[in-house]
């Protein structure tokens, strides 16, 4: 299905947060509520729609990441130069390893495999940006390993297939999707282009996938999210009224509604001025329904 043979959904606002850059988007099953970060805001924030409170964390340094945990006393953080686990209760962190130490990079996307291990991403920090950064793991163990993957200049898009057997990533300033065999034993084989975006403006960021499959792709400066089939092809898209959105995930009861996140970073005052709703979280509902988020199945000392 090529773009505009459907008509789109569109996405309403649902906080208005105004996050500096929101990202991370993460459904938390087991307590119905939802999770986000603003990355240079350095919080993790939580919304719950069972009586509309929404909470905020600071944290130590800029978080560009996390994942639910086994124990759901605990979030794993990506922060910007190392991983570390948060007591939710006391807000305490304990630090874990540090990440690409030496290098002007930090931690950007990631999501949790099927079998319960943290796979992230880091960026380049530098201007102009180069593909100096990696894909790592973080083993049940809490062992950290590259991925035999590309680097990247600003790693996105992490998402697992149903089944766990593909992996999805990019490298958003190439504007291409990327796929490669995923193995449960860790291995990973023929890496391989998945789609390239076809639209004039935006770059993949953050991606979450359905249960038939379907990777849905927020795309940064393109005030959209796109749904592509297991075979790389679009097949419907979300309007989203703001221009940088930056992640998504499917939460609610059922596990039918597509949480966004988005970022107001970059913007001057005038471009502000026409997307005032900027760094808010958006929702819509589309006809597909999510997977649970995997959770980290390591645990803190």
């Amino acid at each position: 299905m090529s773009a505009g043979s459907r008509t789109p959904h569109r996405a309403a606002l649902l906080l208005d947060t105004k996050c500096t850059l929101g990202e991370g988007a993460t459904w938390c099953a087991q307590t119905g509520r939802f999770y986000w970060v603003d990355i240079e805001g350095a919080r993790l924030w939580r919304h719950d729609p069972s009586d509309g409170r929404t909470t905020f964390w600071r944290m130590p340094e800029r978080l560009g990441t996390f994942a639910l945990c086994a124990d759901p006393h605990y979030l794993l953080l990506g922060l910007a130069t190392h991983l570390a686990f948060l007591d939710l209760a006391t807000g305490e962190t304990q630090r874990i390893v540090d990440v690409e130490p030496g290098l002007n990079t930090r931690v950007n996307d990631g999501r949790c495999d099927r079998q319960g291990r943290f796979v992230f991403g880091t960026k380049d920090e530098g201007a102009p940006l180069q593909a100096i950064g990696g894909f790592y793991r973080l083993n049940h163990d809490l062992s950290l390993e590259r991925l035999p993957l590309p680097a990247p200049a600003i790693s996105n898009s992490i998402a697992f297939s149903p089944d766990g057997a593909t992996m999805y990533y990019c490298d958003s300033p190439t504007r291409e999707i990327r796929a490669c065999d995923y193995r449960a034993d860790g291995g990973i084989a023929n890496d391989r282009l998945f789609t390239t975006l076809t639209d004039a403006t935006g770059e993949p960021d953050g991606s979450a996938v359905d249960r038939d499959g379907g990777l849905w792709n927020a795309q940064w400066g393109g005030g959209r999210v796109v749904r592509y089939g297991a075979d790389g092809v679009e097949t419907e898209r979300v309007d989203v009224p703001t221009t940088q959105p930056s992640c998504v995930a499917f939460g609610g009861p059922q596990l039918g509604t597509l949480y966004i996140t988005s970022a107001r970073i970059g913007l001057d005052a005038a471009a502000l001025a026409g997307d005032a709703r900027a760094g808010g979280v958006f929702i819509a509902t589309p006809a597909h329904r999510g997977l649970p988020e995997p959770v980290f199945q390591g645990a803190p000392a």
